[in-house]
């Protein structure tokens, strides 16, 4: 979809290039982030495909067409561009703003009535927001606007220029996880500019990592990126914890869950103490079927039958979807030292430490 052939840029009276001889191939429907320090031309090569950058050299094609050979408007039209400043026009309403580009390609009214309705609801704002102008929204709704007005036109390309940076790390959290939700409904073409190597290695299908002068010294997956650092510089960017952040990419789904000491109410006294014995538990799970219960010590079970238990809550329980690195969390941070894998409320199984230490290993 978007093609970045051998690209240098070199500003007047710059001695040396903001960006020097950087080539990418971006797919269509990826998600590709560029990172790395101040300096590296990430913002720079943004603005180059949408031409508000000319390049000095080198060549620039969108969808089988050189950026060149369309008129610079025209091109920009059809490419969604979402900036930290979140840019809005203060004299348009939230609505007003969502339809500018629909406007300038001349939609029919009604059909941008409803683009701009629909995209509200998809961007998770209220409706009533509509009206209201955007120095009477938050920063989060404003970015979330931003994000509207970049996508009214339905174009195949969003370029996005660190736009979660201005706010603070819970509704920046918020933001990455409604946009890709977002991502996965609609497969844009996005290329992502940030600074921050965690929000990179949690938004990105592939991660272009630059060095000072535009220089590309890896370009892969967070995956590989993570287990294979290319060079010293790589290494030192993404920084320690590689491990963690490995976990941090995998779900829980992705690994073997073992069965641990778990008994149904039927099952009974005997059917307990086999299941801690066989795990060296003082600890069971209680089940009713595959519904999970809870857990009881292994005194409880002296008097009575299972049902006419109280089982506690496990403190934390995960879902399939959950990060790896969660389940290391509960494993460390809760007495039976494992996590609970629950999926609408049915039992799934656990993981412990050797087997979330082994996928780092792998």
């Amino acid at each position: 979809m978007i093609s970045v052939v051998d690209v240098t840029k070199v500003f007047p009276g710059m001695e040396h290039p903001a960006v020097g001889g950087l080539s990418l191939d971006i797919d269509q429907g990826e998600f590709v982030v560029l990172v790395g320090p101040s300096g590296c031309g990430k913002t720079t090569t943004l603005k180059m495909i949408n031409r508000i950058i000319e390049p000095t050299s080198g060549e620039i094609w969108v969808d089988g067409v050189a950026a060149t050979d369309v008129p610079a408007h025209d091109l920009r039209r059809g490419i969604g561009y979402v900036i930290q400043q979140i840019g809005l026009f203060p004299h348009r309403t939230i609505a007003e703003n969502i339809a500018t580009v629909p406007q300038l390609l001349g939609w029919a009214k009604d059909d941008i009535e409803s683009r701009v309705h629909d995209l509200v609801g998809r961007v998770g704002l209220d409706p009533a927001m509509l009206p209201r102008y955007p120095s009477e929204l938050s920063g989060g709704q404003q970015q979330r606007v931003g994000v509207a007005r970049a996508l009214a036109a339905d174009p195949p390309v969003l370029l996005m220029d660190e736009p979660f940076g201005a706010v603070d790390p819970v509704v920046r959290a918020q933001l990455q996880e409604e946009f890709l939700r977002l991502q996965e409904e609609l497969a844009k073409t996005v290329v992502f500019v940030t600074h921050d190597i965690d929000e990179a290695l949690r938004m990105g299908d592939r991660i272009a990592i630059l060095n000072v002068g535009g220089v590309l010294e890896q370009f892969d997956t967070p995956e590989e990126i993570l287990a294979s650092p290319a060079n010293d510089f790589v290494a030192d960017f993404i920084g320690g914890e590689r491990g963690l952040k490995r976990l941090g990419l995998r779900a829980v789904s992705s690994i073997d869950l073992v069965r641990g000491p778990v008994v149904d109410l039927s099952d009974g006294k005997i059917g307990a103490e086999k299941a801690m014995a066989e795990y060296g538990t003082d600890w069971v799970v209680l089940l009713d079927g595959d519904k999970l219960l809870g857990w009881v010590w292994d005194n409880d079970i002296d008097q009575g039958s299972l049902s006419d238990l109280e089982p506690h809550d496990f403190w934390v329980e995960l879902g399939p979807e959950s990060s790896l690195r969660s389940a290391l969390n509960a494993v460390v941070m809760t007495r039976s030292r494992v996590a609970v894998v629950v999926e609408n409320g049915v039992y799934q199984g656990m993981a412990g430490l050797d087997t979330i230490a082994g996928e780092v290993e792998q």
